[in-house]
């Protein structure tokens, strides 16, 4: 239990993944405090609606569903934070932090309307949704980089260099 890290500890080039870590806690809480709005519950359903992973949060109906969302953004925060001092919040909240960009991201394939295919000169198109989501790659990376910064060195070679 030891052997594991977190950036804030890791010194050397990971040192600054402190601002990540924190920018991510300022985005988690963001995204949560938006969650408990009805222009956000409604703005999110039909992401919902249409994804093979969290259809299910319907069941919990249209406010139900973007609570849901908000609490669980409000505790990926507080582990991201937390992960500043205990190297396994700070896996465990980066972990789902991933978890969440990844579902968010394939809203970008699932939600009918965001990206159009062809075979044409312009392959894919997207719209503003398309280009809302498309972010999430981005911020799905640093969750990871940061989960990588928390595991023991032994498990990621990455760090000595």
């Amino acid at each position: 239990m030891n052997g594991f890290n977190v950036a804030e500890n890791g010194g050397g080039s990971y040192r600054p993944l402190a601002i990540l870590r924190w920018v991510m806690v300022i985005i988690f809480v963001s995204f949560g405090m938006q969650k408990f709005t009805l222009q956000s519950a409604q703005g999110i359903a039909q992401f919902i609606t249409n994804s093979p992973f969290i259809s299910w949060l319907s069941v919990f109906g249209l406010r139900g569903e973007a609570y849901f969302l908000g609490v669980s953004e409000f505790v990926i925060a507080a582990l991201l934070a937390a992960g500043a001092f205990s190297p396994i919040l700070s896996a465990l909240g980066s972990l789902m932090g991933v978890a969440t960009f990844a579902i968010t991201w394939s809203f970008f394939f699932t939600t009918p309307g965001v990206v159009t295919w062809s075979l044409s000169s312009d392959p894919m198109a997207w719209n503003l949704t398309g280009e809302f989501l498309f972010k999430d790659i981005v911020l799905l990376c640093v969750c990871a980089v940061l989960f990588l910064a928390s595991l023991p060195r032994s498990l990621v070679r990455l760090r000595n260099g």
